[in-house]
């Protein structure tokens, strides 16, 4: 048995088949279904019992312009994106922002959760280098705490879930 077919029968949750719903509500407003349509395939998202029934939904539409991260992607990362996104994450600490940047640039062609992932940390040293030469060094302290966001980025990827620092600029796209 193939595992992807595992998969595709394993049963969805609410918040599932919430991401689905914004999904289809992004394509009505685009025009991309009309509303009897929208509808039907809202009555049958919210009904879908497993993973396979709640992608033939949305199977023939394409990625909704402009609304990354809002259910688009595969419903679980795979264990290799998982690790990898942790350590864009735990790399920062060491390395600043060259470990999240090569890991991005890397692993982020193959896998949108790697790349968000990598790209948020990236934002994060990025900032911090901002504040710290701004400050002319005196921000530089802020460094002992981002050791401790990063710990917790860095087990919220690992359980697949995104992670999104606070009170960060995001330059990088």
């Amino acid at each position: 048995m193939d595992s992807t077919d595992a998969v595709g029968r394993l049963r969805v949750s609410d918040a599932e088949r919430d991401a689905v719903v914004r999904r289809l509500q992004d394509a009505y407003a685009e025009g991309r279904l009309d509303h009897d349509e929208f509808d039907m395939r809202a009555h049958l998202a919210m009904t879908s019992k497993t993973r396979d029934d709640l992608a033939a939904v949305t199977r023939d539409l394409g990625p909704v312009a402009g609304h990354a991260g809002r259910g688009l992607e595969p419903a679980q990362p795979t264990g290799e994106d998982r690790m990898l996104a942790a350590a864009a994450h735990a790399l920062a600490v060491p390395t600043l922002f060259v470990g999240p940047l090569v890991l991005m640039l890397v692993s982020g062609k193959r896998s949108e959760y790697i790349r968000r992932q990598a790209m948020e940390a990236l934002n994060l040293q990025v900032t911090l280098l901002l504040i710290t030469i701004v400050t002319l060094g005196v921000g530089g302290a802020l460094y002992g705490v981002t050791w401790i966001l990063s710990a917790i980025a860095a087990v919220f990827a690992l359980a697949g879930r995104g992670f999104r620092y606070p009170w960060i600029l995001r330059l990088v796209k």
